[in-house]
């Protein structure tokens, strides 16, 4: 019945797979990125509070949302490396850090400059804002763990290791804006039953979401070919791959 999932611990299928569906989750991003900036940047109202400054969500909470869920996907891939030695798992985990990380920097940088008019000040060690800078640490830390180590598998697996005790940090994240009282406004968006923002806001907002889902989804597949290649450069379907001019 699951005999369908053992084809993702196989590179050629991986590979192919990655190849097919890349281009199309770059075309699909960039559109939604226009659509979702033309309808949050032009055709949505000012906030009622916030004025115009408020537009600056439609970065910033995108990437703060990635930054959790790229490390929850690294996190995953970690443990499944670690419980059942996958190698495509470990790909998948140090591919999306540099990623992550990525994410992680722009929801701080986006989060400080919106912080700027809204509570004077760029910068507070605010519950959320400080888990979320631990965050970064954490892709960070993961990222020069690997490149520390010379031996690949040790290194693999200590960054594992170091990516899943830092799961930990996730739910402190989201909760910090109800388990403590910070500057950081709570939840508005993930209350779908009655979001705290007007539908003309919530669509392109939630465009950008998924605009940004796919931008890490193109970024990942491109490092797992690349990945991928490096480490089956002596396998038989690599050559072929290079004979027929299909890199």
């Amino acid at each position: 019945m699951f005999k369908w999932i053992h084809k993702f611990g196989s590179p050629p299928f991986v590979y192919r797979l990655c190849r097919a569906l890349g281009p199309w989750m770059g075309w699909s991003c960039l559109a939604l990125i226009c659509v979702g900036l033309y309808l949050g940047l032009v055709q949505a109202p000012a906030d009622y509070e916030q004025g115009e400054s408020y537009r600056i969500i439609y970065i910033h909470v995108p990437a703060a949302w990635m930054s959790m869920f790229v490390y929850m996907v690294m996190a995953i891939a970690s443990f499944v490396f670690l419980v059942w030695k996958l190698k495509l798992a470990d790909l998948v985990a140090s591919a999306s850090a540099p990623i992550g990380a990525s994410f992680t920097f722009i929801a701080l940088v986006t989060g400080s400059i919106w912080g700027k008019p809204m509570w004077g000040t760029w910068w507070v060690w605010d519950a959320r804002l400080t888990s979320e800078l631990l965050l970064l640490f954490l892709y960070l830390g993961y990222i020069a763990l690997r490149g520390a180590i010379e031996t690949p598998t040790m290194a693999a697996r200590a960054a594992a290791i170091l990516a899943v005790i830092g799961v930990v940090n996730i739910p402190v994240i989201h909760y910090s804006v109800e388990w403590w009282n910070t500057l950081h406004q709570p939840a508005s968006i993930a209350k779908f039953d009655k979001p705290s923002i007007h539908i003309s806001m919530l669509i392109p907002l939630l465009l950008m979401v998924l605009a940004f889902q796919l931008l890490y989804a193109w970024n990942l597949m491109a490092k797992l070919r690349t990945g991928i290649l490096q480490r089956e450069k002596r396998a038989r379907w690599v050559a072929d791959l290079v004979e027929a001019g299909r890199v």
